[in-house]
């Protein structure tokens, strides 16, 4: 299992950290240490003083594909969910100031939290799902995959030009605007249409 992110999705983010726009989808890799369930706390690593939350929407690939077209890229997930991309933004900077890879500051151990799956079948359409992150019972990030850069269907369509897609893989899809620090003490809650699929605490 891999998990495949992509920055740089959604306008206002990218507004928000002065970013340059791409021209296509900015992908990153997690590997599966990275992985936290959504029922265990979050720990602050010692090698940062400045670990952002990301709220995104997750796919879950559930069979194998390699060059997807668009087209039928809705045939290779058939649940979602919404996880956190826990990103060490003081080391992050330093790495790209040096023009140096991000996975130290993407990539550390428990930095990918995942929320519990649901069936497509629920949305109407994964083209206009709304969702949030709350910290301590207050709204820190709302997005909309309507206004994403990339729909989900282009996002596998283009991953899968690099990365053959496995059963079980995961790719969070972008954050929108409203990043910010997170202390011990603070409790995360991520919802996906208004139903909280995860939560966890900030030590």
């Amino acid at each position: 299992m891999k998990i495949l992110c992509i920055g740089r999705n959604y306008a206002k983010h990218i507004e928000e950290l002065n970013n340059e726009r791409p021209d296509e989808p900015v992908i990153f890799l997690k590997p599966d240490t990275a992985w936290l369930p959504s029922d265990q706390a979050f720990y602050i690593p010692e090698f940062s003083n400045d670990v952002h939350h990301e709220i995104e929407i997750v796919v879950k690939i559930n069979k194998a594909g390699k060059y997807i077209d668009a087209k039928f890229a809705h045939k290779y997930y058939d649940e979602l969910t919404v996880g956190i991309d826990f990103t060490a933004r003081d080391l992050q900077q330093t790495l790209k100031e040096k023009g140096l890879p991000w996975e130290k500051a993407k990539a550390f151990d428990n930095s990918a939290v995942i929320g519990d799956f649901l069936s497509k079948k629920v949305f109407s359409s994964e083209e206009s799902l709304t969702f949030e992150l709350l910290k301590n019972k207050q709204t820190a990030q709302r997005g909309d995959s309507a206004m994403m850069l990339w729909q989900i269907d282009e996002i596998i369509s283009y991953v899968s030009r690099f990365f053959t897609l496995k059963t079980g893989d995961l790719i969070f899809t972008g954050t929108p605007e409203g990043v910010a620090q997170v202390r011990p003490g603070d409790v995360l809650e991520g919802y996906l249409n208004q139903k909280k699929l995860l939560t966890v605490e900030i030590k």
